[in-house]
């Protein structure tokens, strides 16, 4: 009899691990594509605009060269000031951008006050690259 309760126990716990394990590794395209986005907008606020090219998508290193990127981003995030604040406004998924090739992106915009700048609205949009990784593969400010 204890051979049958251990075995049901074994069983059932069985039963539950693979949901556990799926569901957890199951993240949805909107929770990768704000963390890396964060890692990404992390690195332009700290001024290491070299790097956010080394980590942005292929496709946005194909459009610009990494030192005319640290010039126009550095153009545009110096007068502005040190970030103030940052919340997420929206992030939406989508297989399909005007001018982009068909692929996995997220559009992920946040209300951002700079020291600058009280209110501005930035748009990351990270794609799922050809690694595996979600990069960023555009960045605005307005």
């Amino acid at each position: 009899m204890k051979l049958i309760a251990s075995l049901l126990c074994v069983v059932l716990m069985l039963m539950f691990v693979p949901r556990a394990v799926t569901t957890h590794a199951q993240q949805k395209p909107e929770d990768l594509a704000q963390k890396s986005a964060e890692a990404w907008l992390a690195l332009a606020d700290a001024g290491k605009y070299a790097e956010t090219w080394d980590e942005a998508a292929q496709i946005f290193k194909g459009a610009v060269t990494k030192d005319t990127w640290i010039a126009a981003v550095k153009g545009v995030r110096t007068p502005l000031g040190a970030v103030q604040s940052r919340k997420l406004k929206a992030a939406t998924y989508t297989k399909t951008l005007p001018g982009a090739p068909d692929g996995e992106y997220v559009v992920i915009q946040y209300d951002t006050s700079f020291a600058n700048k009280k209110s501005a609205v930035e748009t990351i949009t990270p794609m799922l690259d050809k690694d595996g990784k979600w990069r960023v593969s555009g960045y605005f400010i307005k």
